[in-house]
This record gives C-alpha cells, sequence and structure tokens, in this order.
C-alpha cells in the first residue's frame, strides 16, 4: 500500500474509489467500509484509496483530555494495507483543515486529489467546519460533480447498538477486553519497547517485561489480565506468541502512582527483552488490582493468577520462577 503524504499526481483520467475516516482500531465495522472500498474499485479497475488523518483531532479539538487512540498510527496504516487498498493518503489534522466548508473538502480532496469515482462510507459520516457535512452533503455534491456515494450499513451487536471506536475504549476503561475483541475483531494489542522497572517482580519469582511508549494509547482498566506477549525470534522472521499473565496499574501493594502495563511470560526465567520492541494481546481479566496485607499473601494470589492464565490460554500450568535463575527481567 502507497502512503501519501501529500496530494497525489494521478493521471488526468485515472479515477478512485474512496472512503474517508480516523479508523482508529479499524474495528469491523471499518473493515467492512474498506473491504466495500476495495471489492467496488477491484470490479471497476479503479484504485482503492482511503483519506485518513493525524493527529487524531481531539489533539487540537481537546488537548487538555484527547481521545486515547486504540492504535498509534502505524498500526492503523498495517491494518488498513492488510485489507487490500492501494494507497491511504494521511492528511494533517489542523486548524486550517478543520475551519474549511464541506463543500471546500469535497473539491480539494475528492475532485481535485482523487477524481473520484464512488467514495463508500459510514452511516455517521461528518466532514468540514463544525461537522456540517454528512451524507446528503455527499449524495448532493456527488450529483453536480460526478461522482456516486455508496453507503455502508452499521455493524450493531444483538442489542442493535453499533460498533464504533468509542465503544471498544469504553469496553478497554472497563477492563472488559473480550468485549473490546468482538468490536476489533481481533484481541486488544499494546505495543511498545521493554524498559527497566524496579525489577520488584523478579524478587517476588514473576519478573515482568515493562512496556514503554504507551503515552496517549487507550490502556485496559487497572487488573491483571491472561494474554500473550509476542515478539520477533532474534535472528529470524519467525514472531512467537508467549503465554502471559498481564498486570495493569500503578501497584498499590508497593505504593506506585504511575500505571504500568508488565507482562510475566508464564514459567520463563530466560527472556532477555530489554529494549526490544514487543506487543502485549489482552485475552481476559482475571480480577481487579488488590492491596494484600502482607507480600507473602500477594504472592499466594499471584500463584492463583498464574494457575487461571493457564487455564484460560490452553498451557501447561506454571508457578513461580527461581530469582536466582531471572537472566535479565
Amino acid at each position: 500500500m502507497e502512503i501519501w503524504t501529500s496530494a497525489p499526481q494521478l493521471e488526468k483520467d485515472q479515477r478512485t474509489v474512496a472512503t474517508i475516516g480516523i479508523f482508529d482500531g479499524v474495528h469491523k465495522g471499518h473493515t467492512r467500509i474498506l473491504k466495500t472500498v476495495v471489492e467496488r474499485a477491484r470490479r471497476a479497475g479503479l484504485k482503492a484509496v482511503a483519506i485518513t488523518f493525524s493527529p487524531h483531532p481531539s489533539q487540537l479539538h481537546h488537548p487538555e483530555n484527547p481521545t486515547p487512540l486504540i492504535q498509534p498510527l502505524p498500526d492503523r496504516l498495517d491494518a488498513m494495507a492488510a485489507l487490500g487498498l492501494d494507497a491511504t493518503w494521511v492528511v494533517p489534522y489542523t486548524w486550517e483543515l478543520a475551519n474549511q466548508s464541506p463543500q471546500w473538502f469535497i473539491d480539494r480532496y475528492f475532485i481535485q486529489g482523487l477524481h473520484l469515482k464512488e467514495l463508500v462510507v459510514g452511516q455517521d459520516v461528518r466532514f468540514g467546519r463544525g461537522n456540517r457535512g454528512d451524507i446528503e452533503t455527499l449524495r448532493q455534491a456527488g450529483l453536480i460533480q460526478d461522482f456516486q456515494v455508496i453507503e455502508v450499513a452499521d455493524i450493531t451487536d444483538q442489542d442493535a447498538r453499533r460498533y464504533s471506536s468509542t465503544r471498544v475504549r469504553a469496553c478497554l476503561a472497563s477492563g472488559d477486553v473480550q468485549g473490546a475483541a468482538r468490536i476489533l475483531g481481533r484481541n486488544f494489542r499494546l505495543r511498545g519497547v521493554v524498559e527497566r522497572g524496579f525489577r520488584r517482580g523478579r524478587l517476588l519469582g514473576f519478573p515482568t517485561a515493562n512496556l514503554g511508549g504507551t503515552e496517549g494509547l487507550a490502556i485496559p482498566a487497572d487488573g491483571v489480565y491472561a494474554g500473550h506477549l509476542v515478539r520477533s525470534v532474534p535472528g529470524t522472521n519467525a514472531v512467537e506468541h508467549l503465554p502471559a499473565a498481564i498486570s495493569v496499574g500503578t501497584n498499590p501493594q508497593f505504593a506506585g502512582t504511575k500505571t504500568t502495563v508488565e507482562a510475566h511470560v508464564l514459567g520463563r526465567a530466560d527472556l532477555d527483552l530489554y529494549d526490544e520492541p514487543i506487543a502485549i494481546d489482552f485475552i481476559a481479566r482475571l480480577r481487579e488490582m488488590l492491596k494484600l496485607e502482607s507480600v507473602e499473601k500477594l504472592q499466594a494470589q499471584m500463584d492463583e493468577d498464574l494457575r487461571a492464565c493457564s487455564e484460560i490460554l490452553g498451557v501447561p500450568p506454571a508457578g513461580r520462577v527461581d530469582p536466582d535463575e531471572v537472566t535479565a527481567l
């Protein structure tokens, strides 16, 4: 997939099938829209293109409380590329752009930029100053400017609630990573680089990889989760998914104040992960974060957590490791 950061230089007679959106998380609703773009473009022999924006508009409109991202931009683009798009135009979201009229946006991006033939959108599409542009705005413009608007129906659950990025964030904020996965169509994933922590886990028999670089991202509610630590195998093209117990929170047992995301790979004391880029996939929440009466009771609770993780992940039971055998973490 090509990634455009400025207006594309298309041939005069080259037209496109396109869509527009933030696509944060690239959930099932987004996937339906993007696949429709690709399918219609392939049938017509046209280029399949998406327009997206960076940074997220909330960073300009609500800088004091910006929307946490489900995915950073590189992951979003990877997910969009996997669906078969030919190109994505990443438009810088600025005050100048935000203050333009819907018709200016249509002229600048759809007509002049993309030579639009068909525009595929969801029912809630909004664009232009004050979000005044909607699907009817597009339909009226299409009649005059020779493009067709294809409306894609929302995906909803059994209670007719629409799948959306907002709902994914709400699920994560409550610790419902399984609910988030149903909307996303895959397990929720955080990426980052392993950084040095306080090394308390290794002394307790539960060495952890501390995930750095999560600022600005949506993070599941404080608690303990079952999941996987995902890493590239050094010296190969292989990727391994290691069963893990994941802790999210401020470590109240030790009067912590900063939220951290830490993963203990079940039964492993030999991993050297410092400064390595990894991902953490969240499968299920085990419990909320607790402060217990003693470190010994904390260890006993963590033993139970490991057993529960093993059962959920379908792997052999693992206990705490010998601190003297920990090689790096």
